[in-house]
């Protein structure tokens, strides 16, 4: 971070709000071990890379449940919840072993750090997970807030609330603010709290990121920077 802090530094952006998974970092192959060391053992089949790409971006519990309706029948509530919280446990040590940040992603980081852009995260994937990866990356020097999936009981994406926390607690108005994300939910979630939404073409999504919606769509970190400079907002005064 050698560059000096501006006080204009990217037209009227002055904090952002990530997605992690699928945005940030290709999370994909630890939680496909991780769904791997859960179903034979139950006499289920394992799930393929692409099978657990799509089955991403709404939590753990949900990824869980698709996981279940990938290979038979979805357990009883109870024993679900068992297998949701057991997966939790055998994944959040592991979650950074096969993850890793995407290509240009820590570059883009320093350079919007080194403008003084306020840098927050809102992800549906649960706290205790997102800060293992962030430490065990060494990502969590550059994030003043991070929101996850069960930081607000009952909150996720796409409820625009889960990003108006992050607002609030970097202290940001959505005039100055943008989302990066990769999927539907950071659409909704982004618009529903007035704010306009980059897209990285490289996340977890079955639709394509182009007929998503958002306001950009870039292929590669290296166009973040140049997305920003000309995004208008969502609803201008």
């Amino acid at each position: 971070m050698t560059s000096p802090p501006t006080t204009a530094p990217l037209g009227r952006i002055t904090s952002l709000i990530f997605d992690f998974d699928g945005t940030l970092i290709d999370s994909a192959p630890d939680l496909q071990a991780a769904a791997n060391r859960m179903l034979p053992p139950l006499g289920r089949r394992e799930v393929g890379l692409k099978e657990v790409q799509l089955m991403i971006g709404d939590g753990v519990p949900k990824l869980v449940e698709r996981c279940f309706e990938a290979t038979g029948d979805i357990p009883p509530k109870d024993e679900f919840d068992k297998h949701v919280a057991a997966f939790i446990a055998d994944y959040e040590p592991r979650s950074s072993e096969l993850t890793c940040a995407y290509d240009g992603a820590f570059d883009a980081l320093d350079s919007l750090k080194a403008r003084g852009i306020k840098l927050s995260i809102c992800t549906n994937k649960p706290y205790g997970a997102t800060m293992a990866i962030l430490a065990g990356l060494k990502l969590a020097p550059y994030f003043d807030v991070v929101i996850g999936g069960d930081t607000l009981p009952g909150i996720k994406k796409p409820d625009p609330r889960h990003l108006q926390a992050a607002l609030e607690q970097m202290g940001v108005t959505t005039d100055n603010c943008a989302m990066i994300g990769d999927n539907h939910n950071d659409v909704m979630a982004a618009h529903g709290a007035g704010l306009a939404v980059v897209l990285l073409s490289h996340g977890y999504t079955k639709t394509p990121a182009a007929e998503l919606g958002g306001e950009a769509v870039i292929d590669h970190f290296n166009e973040l920077e140049s997305a920003l400079a000309t995004l208008k907002p969502l609803n201008p005064s």
